[in-house]
């Protein structure tokens, strides 16, 4: 991001029409609060918390919050929504204002700041653990979780993430001005749409255009059985995606195929890789290439050798009535091991940011409290009365899901919740500085946690991985929210927005991200075997590190996983480790992360994110000027635009199974 700069002119009266240099002046480490109130707030001169910002923004957080749903299951990552939410908000609202005739206002900035809280709520804190955590024991248990704990659990989750962020929010926000990119980036985003320049509208018209082109392909790369009306339609017209480019079949080993082996014909997995850029992308190719080609036939050699032995254990396991190669499903193991000790050596490494997190928490409120400044700001902001009347309900409500639904006693109930505040302090600090929210890492940590806490014996070991689970899932999901609250906090604090009025949007988002998610992940996910069908790189691993703390996961592996093991662990110790020692050579070391990934997922995924990534770095070279202003826009539009079309058509699917079940 470019740097602005710091002068300004005063404040004007309209929120749309204030300069770009106030963003300048709220991001300057030299400017006190006191600045920031003079020259840059404009929360009590322009519409903010409306009705139509927050239901503009609940609808789509909604639909966005199936759209991540899909996403994780897909691929394992879930995308912030805000700056997408306010791209598409911005063209929806003025389509709206035309079909009207003019007789709707424009909305304001700060409504559009409103409204990018919300749908950030609503589509990005809610579901963040349900294809996770309830995902995995939906693999270990084989039914699903009743509707009311799903539902509970994730909005009691997502309320203590949003009240456990307004102890930091000053501290990091106002004080240190942490960096928070993703926030910083939305409010240059809106900012750029108010200035009715061409700029804003070519990139409009780009993430349209991607949403249009993403749904197009979501749709016509669909599976033939999924939906009658579509196997019609490409029965007539012979253009089925997924028919014409088939993502296995490109290889077999002993006259078997190898499962996912082929080409992914999904601008969802384009547009990840144009996001997370060349490395990462990359090294998911070489790993995956790397199983495919070697590794996954130089086992199944292995296997066929001693096929006559009954007490040797098969490392590759076969499905498809014995015709097919399931390769991910030994690596999953290795490729777990790698990224879980990868972020846990991150997380280590990160002790300077650890612990100036809990530095500045006992720092908060000392300063100018009483001072004129102060009382202003106090005024505006978030009030600690709040968050004690908040975490009062929300905890007893959250321990009581524990107790009732996993039987988590009342003391590993209020274990699980301080230990979501400080995990909440660390995501906040770590997304502050980095624009990195280390939820897997964080999750592990609360894994690990309750191995000890409720250790396997021989007759609960189903309720250890019940309680495993769990608890990480109130860890992460309630990081993941507050860390996507002080985000859309930075984008109101650069746009001089009130964080109180902030702050219920953000409140207001969860439940409509609740409403949407909890039936969402019942219409796309029905059973066991549908979940499996995705086969879900991040739920996955969440149930393999279940199983392997919780007892019997690790004596039932071949002794081939058992290396796969050993070496993914030292693999993802080893890489943060020199990419701190070695920082001029950090960028061309392959990342953890993607090489973990490379083993969960399918080479056709890892293809087709790989190819993405390339595509950027060649339009980079060629034109960096435009791929730097549409290249997210674009890729944005493709992930939206597939994953919710995708979403639609699986849930449509399993309504009208279920209802010609009850004809």
């Amino acid at each position: 991001m470019k740097s602005v700069p710091a002068s300004a002119p005063e404040t004007p009266q309209t929120a749309s029409e204030a300069p770009l240099d106030t963003i300048a002046i709220a991001n300057d480490p030299a400017r006190s609060e006191a600045d920031w109130y003079q020259h840059v707030y404009q929360g009590d001169k322009v519409p903010q918390l409306t009705f139509r910002a927050v239901a503009m923004g609940g609808a789509l957080g909604m639909l966005m919050s199936a759209a991540n749903l899909y996403t994780t299951l897909k691929i394992g990552w879930s995308f912030g929504v805000a700056i997408t939410a306010c791209v598409m908000s911005y063209v929806i609202w003025n389509v709206i204002r035309i079909l009207s005739f003019g007789r709707l206002s424009r909305m304001s900035l700060l409504e559009s700041n409103c409204m990018q809280s919300t749908a950030s709520a609503a589509g990005y804190s809610t579901g963040s653990t349900i294809a996770t955590a309830f995902g995995a024991l939906l693999l270990l248990e084989g039914h699903h979780q009743p509707v009311w704990i799903v539902a509970s659990f994730t909005l009691f989750t997502a309320a203590l993430g949003v009240f456990l962020a307004v102890p930091m929010k000053r501290q990091m926000i106002n004080q240190e001005k942490l960096a928070f990119p993703s926030g910083l980036a939305a409010a240059v985003t809106l900012k750029s749409l108010y200035s009715e320049g061409a700029d804003a509208m070519r990139k409009a018209y780009v993430l349209i255009g991607g949403l249009v082109a993403g749904s197009i392909v979501g749709i016509l790369n669909t599976s033939t059985g999924t939906l009658g009306i579509l196997d019609r339609f490409f029965l007539r017209t012979k253009i089925q995606l997924a028919e014409l480019i088939p993502a296995s079949g490109y290889a077999t080993v002993n006259g078997r195929q190898l499962i996912g082996f082929g080409f992914e014909p999904s601008l969802l997995l384009l547009g990840a890789g144009m996001i997370v850029g060349i490395r990462v992308s990359l090294s998911m190719l070489a790993g995956s290439l790397l199983l495919y080609l070697w590794v996954g036939p130089a086992l199944i050699a292995m296997d066929a050798a001693h096929i006559s032995d009954v007490a040797y254990k098969i490392s590759i396991p076969l499905i498809g009535g014995g015709t097919i190669y399931h390769l991910t499903r030994w690596a999953i193991w290795g490729g777990t091991a790698t990224m879980v000790f990868s972020s846990l050596a991150s997380l280590a490494l990160q002790w300077h940011t650890i612990g100036r997190a809990f530095g500045g928490l006992r720092r908060h409120g000392s300063r100018g409290a009483s001072s004129e400044p102060g009382q202003r700001m106090a005024s505006i902001e978030v009030p600690v009365a709040w968050l004690v009347i908040g975490l009062i309900p929300i905890t007893i409500g959250l321990i009581t899901v524990q107790y009732f639904a996993f039987h988590i006693s009342i003391w590993l109930g209020l274990v699980a919740v301080g230990m979501a505040f400080l995990l909440s302090v660390v995501a906040c600090r770590a997304t502050g500085e980095t624009d990195t929210t280390p939820v897997g890492a964080l999750g592990k940590v609360m894994q690990l946690l309750f191995a000890v806490l409720s250790p396997p014996a021989a007759s609960s070991v189903h309720l250890s991985i019940e309680h495993n689970l769990m608890a990480a899932g109130t860890g992460a999901n309630s990081a993941i929210a507050s860390a996507d609250l002080l985000t859309d906090l930075k984008s109101g604090y650069l746009l001089g927005a009130n964080p109180r009025r902030q702050f219920i949007a953000q409140f207001i988002g969860i439940f409509f991200g609740t409403i949407a998610v909890v039936p969402a992940w019942f219409l796309m996910v029905p059973n066991k075997e549908k979940l499996e069908a995705f086969n879900p790189p991040a739920t996955n691993m969440w149930r393999a590190v279940a199983e392997l703390l919780s007892g019997g996961g690790l004596s039932q592996l071949p002794s081939s996983a058992k290396m796969a093991i050993a070496i993914g662990a030292l693999v993802g110790a080893s890489l943060p480790l020199l990419n701190k020692l070695l920082p001029k050579a950090a960028p061309y070391l392959p990342s953890a992360m993607g090489l973990g990934l490379s083993w969960i997922m399918v080479f056709s995924n890892c293809q087709a994110i790989a190819f993405g990534a390339v595509l950027v770095w060649l339009w980079t070279k060629f034109h960096a000027r435009s791929a730097e202003g549409y290249s997210v826009a674009l890729a944005s539009g493709f992930i939206a635009g597939e994953s919710l079309i995708k979403a639609l058509i699986a849930m449509a699917a399993t309504a009208i199974g279920l209802l010609a079940s009850k004809l």
